[in-house]
C-alpha cells in the first residue's frame, strides 16, 4: 500500500523540528564545568604585592597580597620581613588562627647561612594565610597595608581557593 505524501510530511516535520531543537540546545548550552586546575608553581613578587599560581607555565590565578610589615629580605626571627628565595609548600593547617594556612619551607640553606653569619635565629613560621576572624570583615581592604609578621596574606575566600588547588611540595619563589 503506497504511503501518502500527507503521512510523510506528518512524520518528517516533527523529526526535523526535534533535530532543530536538539541542535539549538547543543549549540547554546553553557560549557561543561572544567575540573579545577592544580597549581604546580607559585611566584610572589614583593614589589608588586602579587602572588601568581601557575600550571604548566601558564598563570591560572593572580592575587594581590599583604606581606611582612617591615621591608627587605628576612634575616632573622622576629624581623617582620617576608623572606626571598626558593622554597616549597611543605604542610597545611586547616585549623589556623588565620582561617587556613599553607606553610612555606623557610628557611632554606641560604637563609640559614645568612642568619648564622649574623649570629641570629632564622625563625621559620612563614605561611600563606587568610585573615583572623576579627578582621575577616575587611576582605580585600586588608591589603591596604603590609601587616603580617613575615607571611603572605590573602582574603579568606582566596585562601580557600588556594588551599584547594595548591598541593604540598608545590615550589614557591619569593622575589624582591
Amino acid at each position: 500500500m503506497p504511503i501518502s505524501t500527507h503521512r510523510i510530511l506528518a512524520f518528517t516535520i516533527p523529526v526535523k523540528l526535534a533535530a532543530l531543537v536538539a541542535f539549538t540546545w547543543y549549540a547554546t548550552r553553557p560549557p561543561a564545568p572544567q575540573p579545577e586546575q592544580l597549581a604546580d608553581q607559585i611566584v610572589v613578587v614583593k614589589s608588586t604585592h602579587t602572588m601568581t599560581l601557575f600550571a604548566k607555565g601558564v598563570p591560572i590565578h593572580i592575587y594581590q597580597v599583604a606581606l611582612g610589615r617591615s621591608p627587605g629580605r628576612k634575616l632573622q626571627q622576629g624581623d617582620h620581613r617576608t623572606p626571598e628565595g626558593h622554597y616549597f609548600i611543605d604542610s597545611r593547617n586547616p585549623h589556623s588562627g588565620f582561617h587556613l594556612a599553607l606553610h612555606v619551607s623557610y628557611p632554606n640553606a641560604d637563609d640559614r647561612a645568612r642568619s648564622a653569619a649574623a649570629h641570629a635565629p632564622t625563625g621559620g613560621d612563614v605561611m600563606i594565610h587568610g585573615l583572623t576572624p576579627q578582621f575577616a570583615f575587611l576582605g580585600y581592604l586588608h591589603r591596604e597595608t603590609d601587616w603580617t609578621d613575615g607571611c603572605i596574606a590573602v582574603t579568606d575566600a582566596e585562601i580557600e581557593e588556594i588551599y584547594r588547588i595548591v598541593p604540598n611540595n608545590t615550589p614557591i619563589e619569593i622575589r624582591p
